[in-house]
């Protein structure tokens, strides 16, 4: 059984999460910015389909990624040298979650419903979701062709999504990610599942009793919200 969740109810420990299916931890109707800050501090992330519930997940183990342990291969880091791509930080936020909620090819539906793109604009507008955007100059105009968005709290950022209309355009978004967090002091980089392409990068999984103890290290410094800087390069 999982725990049903009224607009007052707690998050259950985590430690009460499913095993099958891998973290499913509880369920309701709340997807308030608060509710989404709460999870977040907690190891906790929202993922369902339209038409469900809100689900509530927790997995073992977790999938990171130390900022200083990107791993950059040769091809990705002639992409990057030579990146045809303007990176620019938070200017198309809606923008990009709209891009990465159309379903990939084989795909019939997406998790990030609609419900969740207003939730999550409203995370960015109070400062606390970001996205890093690959657009490919013109003459009618720079065209976004790859992104990705995420939350950060703390010394953690937490990833969600990404998108790519021309090759390489979220892998450069992603070094950029990287580059940006490393500046600022941030030290883990929360993947949620684990996927070959991000074990590529560097990413590996950990227990969650590991991911939990680190998230209560780092989660509460005062790092206030705000809008990251939009640059170029």
């Amino acid at each position: 059984m999982i725990t049903w969740l009224k607009d007052d109810t707690p998050f259950p420990s985590v430690e009460k999460a499913l095993a099958l299916p891998n973290g499913l931890l509880a369920a309701g109707q709340d997807m308030s910015p608060g509710r989404i800050l709460d999870a977040y501090s907690r190891g906790i992330f929202p993922w369902y389909s339209e038409g469900e519930p809100v689900l509530w997940w927790s997995p073992d183990p977790r999938m990171v990624l130390v900022p200083a342990e990107l791993r950059i291969s040769r091809s990705l880091s002639k992409a990057v040298s030579g990146s045809k791509f303007e990176i620019r930080l938070d200017t198309a936020f809606r923008r990009v979650m709209e891009a990465c909620a159309k379903p990939r090819p084989g795909q019939q539906g997406t998790w990030i419903v609609p419900e969740m793109i207003d939730t999550y604009f409203r995370l960015h507008e109070m400062g606390f979701a970001h996205s890093v955007e690959s657009w490919l100059p013109g003459d009618a105009g720079a065209e976004l062709v790859g992104g990705l968005y995420g939350m950060a709290l703390g010394k953690v950022f937490f990833g969600e999504s990404m998108f790519a209309r021309q090759t390489d355009a979220s892998k450069v978004a992603m070094v950029a990610l990287v580059e940006k967090l490393k500046g600022d002091g941030f030290e883990l980089i929360d993947c949620q599942q684990e996927t070959k392409h991000l074990a590529s990068l560097g990413a590996r999984p950990i227990a969650r009793t590991e991911f939990t103890q680190r998230l209560k290290e780092l989660i509460h410094f005062p790092l206030a919200p705000h809008f990251w800087k939009s640059e170029t390069r």
